[in-house]
Protein backbone atom coordinates (compact mmCIF):
# COMPACT_ATOMS: atom_id res chain seq x y z
CA UNK A 1 0.00 0.00 0.00
CA UNK A 2 1.37 3.42 -0.93
CA UNK A 3 0.58 4.90 2.48
CA UNK A 4 2.00 1.96 4.47
CA UNK A 5 3.79 3.22 7.55
CA UNK A 6 7.34 2.23 8.36
CA UNK A 7 8.09 0.99 11.86
CA UNK A 8 8.99 4.07 13.93
CA UNK A 9 10.90 3.40 17.16
CA UNK A 10 12.44 6.79 17.94
CA UNK A 11 9.24 8.59 18.98
CA UNK A 12 5.82 7.96 20.44
CA UNK A 13 2.68 8.38 18.31
CA UNK A 14 1.56 11.98 18.07
CA UNK A 15 -1.99 13.36 18.16
CA UNK A 16 -3.58 14.47 14.91
CA UNK A 17 -3.40 18.19 14.12
CA UNK A 18 -5.26 20.43 11.68
CA UNK A 19 -5.05 24.03 10.55
CA UNK A 20 -7.15 26.01 8.11
CA UNK A 21 -5.45 28.40 5.69
CA UNK A 22 -7.86 31.15 4.65
CA UNK A 23 -7.96 32.26 1.03
CA UNK A 24 -5.15 34.67 0.19
CA UNK A 25 -2.82 33.70 3.04
CA UNK A 26 -0.23 31.14 4.15
CA UNK A 27 -0.10 28.69 7.04
CA UNK A 28 2.35 26.11 8.35
CA UNK A 29 2.41 22.73 10.04
CA UNK A 30 5.16 20.46 11.39
CA UNK A 31 5.20 16.85 10.20
CA UNK A 32 7.38 14.10 11.64
CA UNK A 33 8.86 11.18 9.73
CA UNK A 34 6.22 8.49 9.27
CA UNK A 35 3.21 10.78 9.60
CA UNK A 36 0.59 11.48 6.96
CA UNK A 37 0.08 14.94 5.49
CA UNK A 38 -3.34 15.75 4.05
CA UNK A 39 -4.29 18.91 2.14
CA UNK A 40 -7.99 19.42 1.46
CA UNK A 41 -9.78 22.08 -0.57
CA UNK A 42 -12.45 23.87 1.45
CA UNK A 43 -13.82 25.76 -1.53
CA UNK A 44 -14.20 25.32 -5.26
CA UNK A 45 -11.22 26.37 -7.37
CA UNK A 46 -8.67 26.17 -4.56
CA UNK A 47 -4.95 26.07 -5.34
CA UNK A 48 -2.53 25.07 -2.58
CA UNK A 49 1.07 26.09 -3.26
CA UNK A 50 3.15 23.71 -1.14
CA UNK A 51 6.61 24.44 0.27
CA UNK A 52 8.62 22.11 2.50
CA UNK A 53 11.70 22.81 4.61
CA UNK A 54 13.90 20.32 6.43
CA UNK A 55 14.02 20.59 10.21
CA UNK A 56 17.53 19.13 10.21
CA UNK A 57 19.24 21.37 7.66
CA UNK A 58 18.05 24.83 6.51
CA UNK A 59 19.79 24.28 3.18
CA UNK A 60 17.50 21.36 2.34
CA UNK A 61 13.99 21.90 0.97
CA UNK A 62 11.29 20.18 -1.04
CA UNK A 63 12.29 20.69 -4.67
CA UNK A 64 9.83 20.65 -7.54
CA UNK A 65 12.74 20.72 -10.01
CA UNK A 66 14.47 17.67 -8.56
CA UNK A 67 11.09 15.89 -8.28
CA UNK A 68 10.53 16.31 -12.03
CA UNK A 69 14.00 14.96 -12.84
CA UNK A 70 13.83 12.17 -10.24
CA UNK A 71 10.47 10.99 -11.59
CA UNK A 72 11.14 11.85 -15.25
CA UNK A 73 7.71 13.51 -15.33
CA UNK A 74 6.09 16.91 -15.02
CA UNK A 75 2.79 15.29 -13.97
CA UNK A 76 2.29 14.51 -10.29
CA UNK A 77 0.59 11.16 -9.80
CA UNK A 78 -0.15 8.58 -7.13
CA UNK A 79 2.93 6.70 -6.03
CA UNK A 80 5.30 9.49 -7.05
CA UNK A 81 8.09 10.36 -4.66
CA UNK A 82 8.52 14.06 -3.99
CA UNK A 83 12.18 14.73 -3.31
CA UNK A 84 14.37 17.46 -1.87
CA UNK A 85 17.24 19.39 -3.46
CA UNK A 86 19.59 16.55 -2.43
CA UNK A 87 17.42 14.11 -4.40
CA UNK A 88 16.29 12.35 -1.24
CA UNK A 89 12.60 11.43 -0.81
CA UNK A 90 10.53 13.77 1.34
CA UNK A 91 7.16 12.09 0.91
CA UNK A 92 5.11 9.79 -1.31
CA UNK A 93 1.76 10.78 -2.82
CA UNK A 94 -0.66 8.04 -1.83
CA UNK A 95 -4.29 9.19 -2.12
CA UNK A 96 -5.42 11.83 -4.60
CA UNK A 97 -9.03 12.65 -5.42
CA UNK A 98 -8.33 15.17 -8.21
CA UNK A 99 -5.19 14.03 -10.08
CA UNK A 100 -4.44 17.51 -11.44
CA UNK A 101 -1.42 19.37 -10.09
CA UNK A 102 1.31 21.65 -11.42
CA UNK A 103 5.05 21.04 -11.25
CA UNK A 104 6.07 23.80 -13.64
CA UNK A 105 4.91 27.27 -12.60
CA UNK A 106 6.59 29.52 -10.01
CA UNK A 107 4.94 31.17 -7.04
CA UNK A 108 3.21 34.48 -7.60
CA UNK A 109 4.65 37.74 -6.27
CA UNK A 110 2.77 40.84 -5.20
CA UNK A 111 4.41 42.83 -8.00
CA UNK A 112 3.34 40.27 -10.61
CA UNK A 113 -0.24 40.22 -9.33
CA UNK A 114 -0.44 44.01 -9.42
CA UNK A 115 0.90 44.07 -12.98
CA UNK A 116 -1.97 41.76 -13.95
CA UNK A 117 -4.61 43.76 -12.07
CA UNK A 118 -5.08 41.33 -9.16
CA UNK A 119 -5.40 42.56 -5.56
CA UNK A 120 -3.80 40.95 -2.54
CA UNK A 121 -0.42 39.66 -1.47
CA UNK A 122 1.67 37.31 -3.59
CA UNK A 123 2.52 33.76 -2.64
CA UNK A 124 6.21 34.47 -2.14
CA UNK A 125 5.57 37.35 0.25
CA UNK A 126 2.96 35.38 2.22
CA UNK A 127 5.31 32.42 2.67
CA UNK A 128 8.19 34.70 3.65
CA UNK A 129 5.96 36.37 6.25
CA UNK A 130 5.03 32.97 7.68
CA UNK A 131 8.70 32.00 7.92
CA UNK A 132 9.44 35.26 9.72
CA UNK A 133 6.54 34.64 12.11
CA UNK A 134 8.07 31.26 12.94
CA UNK A 135 11.54 32.74 13.38
CA UNK A 136 12.86 30.66 10.50
CA UNK A 137 15.51 31.96 8.15
CA UNK A 138 15.71 30.11 4.86
CA UNK A 139 18.59 30.97 2.54
CA UNK A 140 16.38 30.26 -0.47
CA UNK A 141 12.66 30.25 -1.17
CA UNK A 142 12.15 27.45 -3.71
CA UNK A 143 9.40 27.14 -6.28
CA UNK A 144 6.29 25.37 -4.95
CA UNK A 145 4.32 22.33 -5.90
CA UNK A 146 0.99 23.81 -6.96
CA UNK A 147 -1.55 21.29 -5.75
CA UNK A 148 -4.96 21.33 -7.47
CA UNK A 149 -3.70 23.44 -10.39
CA UNK A 150 -3.52 21.62 -13.72
CA UNK A 151 -1.40 22.75 -16.67
CA UNK A 152 -0.47 21.08 -19.91
CA UNK A 153 2.75 21.26 -21.90
CA UNK A 154 1.98 21.83 -25.58
CA UNK A 155 3.89 20.42 -28.55
CA UNK A 156 5.48 23.80 -29.22
CA UNK A 157 6.82 23.90 -25.66
CA UNK A 158 4.28 26.41 -24.34
CA UNK A 159 2.62 25.91 -20.96
CA UNK A 160 -1.17 26.11 -21.05
CA UNK A 161 -3.16 26.47 -17.84
CA UNK A 162 -6.32 24.39 -17.75
CA UNK A 163 -9.57 25.40 -15.99
CA UNK A 164 -9.57 24.52 -12.32
CA UNK A 165 -12.01 21.68 -11.57
CA UNK A 166 -11.40 21.35 -7.83
CA UNK A 167 -14.43 20.99 -5.58
CA UNK A 168 -14.69 21.42 -1.83
CA UNK A 169 -13.59 18.14 -0.28
CA UNK A 170 -11.00 17.24 -2.90
CA UNK A 171 -7.80 16.21 -1.18
CA UNK A 172 -4.34 14.68 -1.41
CA UNK A 173 -2.66 12.53 1.25
CA UNK A 174 1.07 11.83 1.43
CA UNK A 175 3.27 9.72 3.69
CA UNK A 176 6.16 11.91 4.89
CA UNK A 177 9.56 10.28 5.34
CA UNK A 178 11.58 13.20 6.78
CA UNK A 179 10.92 15.65 9.61
CA UNK A 180 9.66 18.72 7.78
CA UNK A 181 8.03 22.11 8.14
CA UNK A 182 5.39 22.52 5.44
CA UNK A 183 3.96 25.87 4.43
CA UNK A 184 0.86 26.11 2.23
CA UNK A 185 -0.10 29.30 0.43
CA UNK A 186 -3.61 29.97 -0.87
CA UNK A 187 -2.73 33.31 -2.45
CA UNK A 188 -3.85 34.23 -5.94
CA UNK A 189 -1.70 32.51 -8.55
CA UNK A 190 -2.28 35.07 -11.27
CA UNK A 191 -2.86 32.15 -13.64
CA UNK A 192 -6.08 32.43 -15.64
CA UNK A 193 -8.62 29.79 -14.69
CA UNK A 194 -6.83 29.20 -11.37
CA UNK A 195 -6.94 32.74 -10.03
CA UNK A 196 -9.79 32.76 -7.51
CA UNK A 197 -8.29 31.86 -4.11
CA UNK A 198 -10.10 29.53 -1.73
CA UNK A 199 -9.31 28.18 1.72
CA UNK A 200 -7.70 24.80 2.38
CA UNK A 201 -7.28 22.57 5.43
CA UNK A 202 -3.89 21.06 6.24
CA UNK A 203 -3.86 18.04 8.54
CA UNK A 204 -1.31 15.64 9.96
CA UNK A 205 -1.96 12.22 11.49
CA UNK A 206 -0.27 8.91 12.16
CA UNK A 207 -2.83 6.80 10.25
CA UNK A 208 -5.65 7.31 7.77
CA UNK A 209 -8.17 6.33 10.43
CA UNK A 210 -7.03 9.29 12.56
CA UNK A 211 -8.34 11.82 10.05
CA UNK A 212 -11.92 12.97 10.64
CA UNK A 213 -14.13 12.15 7.67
Amino acid sequence: MLLMKEHITDRAPLPAARIEVPAGSAGSIEVKRGQLLRIEALGAGAVASLFGFSNADPMVHLSVHHTRVFSNSYVLGSGMRLVNNRRRPVMVLGKDSIGKHDLLLPASTTAYLRSKGYPGIGCQEAVQAELERLGRQQPKLPDPINLFMHVSLERDGSILAQPNTVKAGDKVTCRVVQDMLFIVSTCCTGVEGNDIPAAVAVSVAENLSDFPE
